[in-house]
């Protein structure tokens, strides 16, 4: 049980007892900063300053980002036959602040940029199994590539593992999966986005049936028929001059078109492989913009990578393994 006591604004995160700076932490990884007070009164009757519980939020953090940037493609385990892989890209809010403009300081709160970086969120799993391993960071594409093979390394693999990957289509995931894995992963274009793409054309293909044609081409699309699919959509593509939002049947033909390669749903399904990327898209809702998009958060970068950290450590199970860390 915490113990009851007043704590000043100015007070170092040092003097907060361990306890109670993980109570602390626990609180505003999960909630605006802002809100946390209402819970420590609630479940322990006491209250501290908000900067105290951002900064105490903060350096722990940050303390978890580098504890796991320590162990980035060092954690290993007993291999497996099959490791499913997505990985994703969620935009967060960055400020950005300049304490000088043209040599003359400048007060940094009416000097902000607020801009978007996109939180590259990863995770794999053993065929069949509910327990994800999670990375993510705001780093550039090999930077993600670290963390994708990262979370493949730490469900386990050897040279005879198969790394099935879907995504959305983004050419840096197919790339990063060719570049990490080489011959050992495949890469699958998510199939409910595919279709989106065919849904936007049917109705230029086939005008009086097009519930009948879409439903036909999904058909053909899980028996991997993807020749005839083209074949269905290239007499209606549109002209060349035809302006970009009114030709959906040449920008779904151009889509698969340059992805031939990545649209093999029938051998998927055959092996009880996903063809879709919902379990990552839905992951991005509880990891990331549960804490990192709330109304009004705006964050400096330094502080989103580390919430990025302590939101990947909670959906990680690493939660008590680090407290125990900082108790020894």
């Amino acid at each position: 049980m915490l113990r009851p006591f007043l704590l000043y604004s100015g007070i170092n995160t040092r003097s907060y007892s361990l306890p109670l700076q993980r109570k602390i932490t626990d609180f505003g990884s999960d909630m605006a900063f802002c809100q946390v007070n209402k819970k420590l009164k609630e479940h322990y009757g006491i209250t501290v300053p908000e900067n105290g519980i951002r900064r105490n939020t903060l350096r722990h953090a940050k303390l978890i980002k580098k504890w796991q940037d320590s162990r980035l493609g060092s954690i290993t385990a007993p291999a497996k036959q099959w490791i499913i892989s997505e990985t994703d890209g969620s935009m967060i809010p960055i400020v950005r602040t300049q304490a000088f403009v043209k040599g003359e300081r400048k007060d940094r709160r009416k000097n902000k940029e607020l801009i978007y970086r996109e939180a590259r969120l990863t995770m794999a799993h053993e065929k069949d199994s509910v327990t994800p391993v999670f990375s993510a960071t705001l780093g550039g594409v090999k930077e993600a590539g670290k963390h994708v093979l990262h979370c493949v390394k730490s469900v386990g693999i050897n040279d005879k593992t198969r790394i099935h990957s879907v995504g959305d289509g983004a050419v840096w995931i197919a790339d990063q999966m060719e570049a990490q894995f080489g011959g050992h992963a495949t890469y699958l274009i998510d199939f409910y986005h595919l279709c989106e793409y065919l849904s936007a054309a049917a109705n230029a293909c086939s005008p009086n049936n097009e519930k009948i044609w879409l439903e036909k081409q999904k058909e053909r699309l899980k028996e991997s028929l993807i020749s005839e699919v083209m074949q269905a959509l290239k007499p209606h593509v549109e002209l060349s001059e035809t302006p970009e939002e009114n030709a959906p049947v040449r920008a779904c033909y151009r889509y698969m078109n340059n992805r031939l390669n990545q649209l093999d749903y029938k051998t998927a399904i055959e092996n009880g492989l996903p063809i879709g990327s919902g379990e990552i898209e839905s992951a991005h809702r509880y990891v990331i913009q549960k804490r990192l998009k709330i109304a009004g958060a705006w964050w400096l970068e330094e502080n989103a990578e580390a919430m990025l950290a302590i939101r990947v450590n909670r959906t990680n199970n690493d939660w008590e393994s680090y407290w125990k860390l900082k108790a020894a």
